[in-house]
């Protein structure tokens, strides 16, 4: 059988050259795996029309959101590595999850390949403006004040918005309850409505909401100031030391993705990000282009899981 495979071989692989060579030739689909309305959603749709544009092919985002973003991404995973089905991956789903649920049945860091990371997304405390809270010293006096403390949401279990609110209640010594969502726009739709008095999200998602009088940022999660708002200051310098949390997003293949397309669509990303609209475009969401080939994106994967491994187990975060 060995054999016979292996003379076989060499007449599939002019199949699979041609196959990349005609690459792409139907439409590709760019799986999120939260719910639209958050940053990576908000992400993919303004890079899709832009890609298909360049590729000469349609390409469409999907939402397919659930199980702390391990659904969607589970789905490019079993994917058959053609370019046809991509992943817009963030920390939340690619870092923070598979820390927390060690039962995925694969390893994010062997079973995806990496192409581009694209985007900085700076996290953010909001809180109801209905609560009268404009800082975040008001906010914690009102947790201690609160017996039981107070509810947070997230877009889902082990999120970096789950993480950066266990981080604040760790840091502060206070009592928070955690309540999950599937995704950002969910997270503001609860807390605009008074459902949750505060949540931890990415700033892309509130700026809207926060604009209007909706919702109201109290500070970001950020070691520095986000050069979009300047005048929000984080939640390190209002006396919580050390505060830190940010978030990413990322375009991500089926392993075995062959190296032309890797290479194709890393290029492609590239372009789009340091065009001038798109960097405007980005800014004006609050977020930053940060474009890395696909080794350095790796390595920078890599980096993260050693980065918040030790931050996990701390906070004693489980997917349950």
């Amino acid at each position: 059988m060995l054999r016979r495979a292996l003379l076989a071989a060499p007449l599939f692989l002019p199949a699979i050259a041609r196959a990349q060579d005609n690459w792409p030739n139907r439409p590709i689909t760019l799986i999120v795996p939260w719910a639209p309305g958050g940053s990576n959603d908000v992400t993919a749709r303004l890079i899709a029309p832009i890609l298909a544009e360049h590729l000469g092919q349609s390409v469409v985002v999907e939402n397919r959101a659930g199980g702390g973003g391990s659904i969607g991404m589970g789905q490019v995973v079993r994917a058959r590595p053609d370019g046809y089905t991509l992943l817009i991956s963030s920390a939340s789903n690619h870092v923070f999850h598979p820390l927390v649920s060690p039962d995925l049945g694969y390893d994010v860091r062997d079973a995806l390949t990496s192409i581009a990371m694209m985007v900085d997304v700076p996290n953010v405390l909001a809180v109801n403006p209905a609560t009268g809270i404009t800082s975040v010293q008001e906010l914690i006096a009102r947790i201690r004040a609160t017996p039981g403390g107070l509810s947070f949401g997230s877009s889902g279990t082990a999120s970096s918005n789950h993480l950066a609110g266990e981080l604040f209640r760790m840091i502060t010594q206070t009592e928070m309850v955690h309540v999950p969502y599937r995704g950002g726009g969910p997270v503001a739709t609860d807390l605009m409505a008074g459902t949750i008095p505060m949540a931890f999200m990415n700033l892309p998602t509130v700026v809207g909401p926060a604009q209007n009088g909706r919702l109201r940022i109290i500070g970001v999660g950020t070691s520095e100031r986000v050069r979009f708002r300047p005048d929000i200051p984080t939640i390190a310098e209002q006396g919580v030391p050390g505060y830190a949390v940010r978030s990413w997003t990322g375009l991500f293949g089926p392993r075995a993705l062959p190296r032309p397309i890797v290479d194709r669509l890393a290029e492609e990303m590239r372009r789009i990000l340091d065009s001038d609209a798109i960097k405007t475009r980005l800014v004006d969401l609050a977020s930053e282009p940060i474009w890395m080939d696909p080794a350095r994106t790796e390595a920078f994967v890599r980096e993260e899981f050693d980065r918040w491994g030790p931050v996990v187990r701390a906070a004693r975060v489980t997917a349950n």
